[in-house]
C-alpha cells in the first residue's frame, strides 16, 4: 500500500457547554511527509485545569507496535455503542480517513501496510517529553492521573518486580494511580512499593477483608490553577476473580457503588469543586457507574484499553478512554466556574514516536533499567512468516501461537491461552526475540499446567468465562477477551444467557463432538489456582519457536460467532 499523503487529527473536541451535551466534531490536518512534534502537541488551551491522563501501559517502556482489535462486541445497552465499534465502522463515526496517521494508531485495517509507514508508537521517554511540554505550557493548572496496570507484564518488570517501572514512573511525578494488575505482585510487595511512591495510590473499593477497613487512601483533593479537585481512585472491582485470590488474601474488592457515591459526596463536602474519578473499572462498568453515581464530573477509564478520540458525554459526566501499551495520552482542559464545568476541550495525543524527541533523562533511565537483562531480551529465537498480535474478543495469531506451542510442547490434544488483552504486535517477517515472547507472557503465575477435563466441564469453563465477558449488565463483566484454545472448534451466541452460549464443541484434528464424560488431555496457563504446577510458559512458548525457526500461524476457523 502506498501512501502519499499522511493525514493527522488536529483537535479532538473544541470547547463545549454541557448543556449542549457534546463538542465541536473532529478536526484534521493534513501534513505533508513527517509527522511533527509540534503537530502532536498543538492545542488551544482553555481553563483553569487540564487533567492528563495515562493508563494500560502494561510495563512497555520502549516504544511498540500495538493493533487494535477487530472484534470489540457490546452486548445489552453497549451493543453498537462506543468503544464497540472497529474498522471502516470507527473511522466513520470519528471521521477518520482511511490510511491516515489516526486511522492506523485507532483501528486495525492495514495495519502491517501502515505500520511501515507512521512506524512504532508510544515509549516512556516520548511519554515523558509530551507531559513536560503540557505542565510547561499549563503550570500549576496540571493534574497528572494513571489509571493502573503500570508495574508488570514486560521481562525487566517481572525479574525487578515492579521496580523498573517504579523508578521509571518517579521521573514522570504522577499525582496519583490506582491498580489492577499490580495487585499480582502480593500484597507485600505492593505494600513496599506505595509506602515508598510519593504520590496517593488510590483504591476506595479494596477492603480489609476482617475489618471492611479501607487498605488504601480512597481519594486525594488536590488544588490546579486555583480550583480544588477530588480524585477518587476505583481499582480493578473484581481482581480476586479475574487475578490469584491467594495473592492478596486480605484484601476485598468489588464495585462499590454505594460506598463510591458516599466518598463522592465526602469529598464534596470537604471542598471540593469538580470530582475525579480514576477508574480501572472498564469502559462499559464506567459507563454505567456515571449514570447511577450522581456528581462525578470527569471518569477517566481503563481496563479494557479502549482509545475513544472524542469524550463521551453521560449527562454531567465526561467520560475518557485513553488506549493502553503507552499509545496515547490524553489531555482534557477544563474551564471551571461555580464548582461546575463550564466548558473543555479533548485531545488524545497518538505517541509516534518517530515524531517525538525523547525526554533524555528518562531515556536514560529506561536504558539503565534494562541493561542487566539486555542478553536476555535481544535474543533471537525465531522469525515470524505473518502478522502476529493478540487483542480481539476471539481471534488474535499471537495466541494461536501461544496454543500452538503448548499443544505440541505438552504434548495434548487441547490448549488454553488467557484473553489477556496486553501484549505488543510482530510485523510479518520479523525476528522474534525473547522480548517480543514475555512481553505477551510475563506474570507473577506463569506455570504451564498439563491435566485432563472432561468434555462437560470444559464447556462449563467456557461458558463461565464468555459470560465474564457477554454478560449484558456490565457489573457482571469480569473478564478481558475470550479464552482462546487450540486443537478446539466451537460455536458461541453471544446474545445467549450463560449455559446456553456455546455449542458445537469439536476436537480440530479430527471434528470430533467432544463427549461430556470422555476426559481430554489439556495444558494452559495462568492457572488463578495456587500451586499449579509446569514449566514457565514463555520456556514453553520459546522452546517450540527455536525449533520451528519460522512460524506459520493459521488461525482458521476456530470459532464460530453468532448473536452479534
Amino acid at each position: 500500500m502506498t501512501i502519499s499523503r499522511r493525514e493527522f487529527f488536529v483537535a479532538a473536541t473544541a470547547m463545549a457547554t454541557l448543556a449542549a451535551g457534546s463538542g465541536v466534531p473532529l478536526g484534521r490536518l493534513a501534513a505533508e511527509g513527517r509527522l511533527s512534534q509540534d503537530d502532536l502537541l498543538s492545542f488551544d488551551p482553555v481553563g483553569n485545569v487540564t487533567l492528563i491522563h495515562l493508563t494500560d501501559i502494561h510495563a512497555q517502556l520502549v516504544p511498540i507496535y500495538f493493533r487494535e482489535p477487530s472484534a470489540n462486541f457490546g452486548v445489552g445497552a453497549a451493543r453498537g455503542q462506543v468503544p464497540h465499534i472497529t474498522g471502516a465502522e470507527f473511522r466513520k463515526a470519528f471521521r477518520l480517513s482511511e490510511g491516515s496517521a489516526l486511522a492506523y494508531a485507532l483501528t486495525s485495517d492495514d495495519f502491517d501496510s501502515l505500520a511501515r509507514v507512521y512506524g512504532r508508537m508510544g515509549g516512556l521517554d516520548r511519554i515523558a517529553t509530551v507531559v513536560k511540554a503540557i505542565r510547561a505550557e499549563r503550570g500549576d493548572r496540571t493534574l497528572l492521573l494513571d489509571g493502573g496496570d503500570t508495574w508488570t507484564n514486560s521481562w525487566s518488570s517481572f525479574q525487578s518486580k515492579g521496580q523498573d517501572m517504579v523508578d521509571a514512573m518517579s521521573l514522570l511525578k504522577p499525582d496519583a494511580m490506582t491498580g489492577h494488575w499490580e495487585f499480582t505482585l502480593g500484597e507485600a510487595r505492593v505494600r513496599e512499593i506505595v509506602d515508598k511512591l510519593g504520590f496517593p495510590f488510590l483504591a476506595q473499593n479494596v477492603r480489609d477483608n476482617e475489618f471492611e477497613e479501607k487498605v488504601f487512601e480512597a481519594s486525594h483533593i488536590f488544588e490546579r490553577g486555583g480550583v480544588k479537585i477530588g480524585v477518587i481512585g476505583q481499582a480493578f472491582p473484581y481482581t480476586p476473580i479475574a487475578n490469584p485470590r491467594w495473592m492478596i488474601p486480605n484484601w476485598a474488592f468489588g464495585i462499590r457503588e454505594r460506598e463510591l457515591a458516599e466518598e463522592v459526596e465526602k469529598i464534596r463536602a470537604d471542598g471540593a469543586d469538580i470530582v475525579v474519578l480514576l477508574s480501572h473499572n472498564g469502559f462499559d462498568v464506567d459507563r454505567k457507574l456515571a449514570e447511577r453515581v450522581p456528581g462525578i464530573d470527569v471518569v477517566l477509564s481503563g481496563h479494557t484499553h479502549d482509545a475513544v478520540p472524542e469524550v463521551t458525554v453521560i449527562g454531567k459526566t465526561l467520560l475518557v478512554a485513553t488506549g493502553s501499551n503507552g499509545k496515547f495520552v490524553s489531555r482534557l482542559d477544563l474551564d471551571v466556574q461555580s464548582k461546575k464545568i463550564a466548558a473543555f476541550r479533548y485531545r488524545l495525543i497518538p505517541i509516534f514516536s518517530d515524531a517525538i524527541t525523547p525526554d533524555p533523562e528518562m531515556k536514560a533511565q529506561i536504558e539503565k533499567v534494562r541493561e542487566p537483562y539486555m542478553k536476555d531480551l535481544t535474543r533471537v529465537l525465531g522469525k515470524t512468516d505473518g502478522f502476529l498480535y493478540r487483542r480481539g474478543n476471539f481471534s488474535g495469531t499471537l495466541d494461536t501461537l501461544i496454543c500452538d506451542a503448548i499443544l505440541e510442547e505438552r504434548d495434548v490434544e487441547i490448549s488454553l491461552s488467557p484473553g489477556v488483552r496486553w501484549g505488543p504486535s510482530l510485523l510479518p517477517d520479523s525476528p522474534i526475540t525473547f522480548e517480543d515472547v514475555t512481553n505477551a507472557t510475563a506474570m507473577s503465575y506463569p506455570a504451564c499446567y498439563r491435566m485432563t477435563m472432561t468434555g462437560e466441564r470444559l464447556k462449563e469453563v467456557f461458558e463461565d468465562v464468555a459470560d465474564n465477558i457477554f454478560n449484558p449488565d456490565p457489573y457482571f463483566q469480569q473478564g478481558g477477551d475470550m479464552v482462546r484454545s487450540g486443537g478446539l472448534k466451537y460455536t458461541i451466541d453471544i446474545s445467549q444467557p450463560i449455559g446456553k452460549r456455546i455449542s458445537n464443541m469439536t476436537l480440530a484434528r479430527n471434528g470430533e463432538a467432544l463427549e461430556p464424560s470422555k476426559e481430554y488431555t489439556i495444558a494452559g496457563w495462568a492457572s488463578v489456582n495456587e500451586g499449579t504446577e509446569g514449566p514457565p510458559i514463555w520456556d514453553v512458548v520459546s522452546n517450540y519457536i527455536s525449533k520451528k525457526k519460522v512460524v506459520s500461524v493459521n488461525p482458521g476457523m476456530a470459532v464460530d460467532v453468532k448473536g452479534v
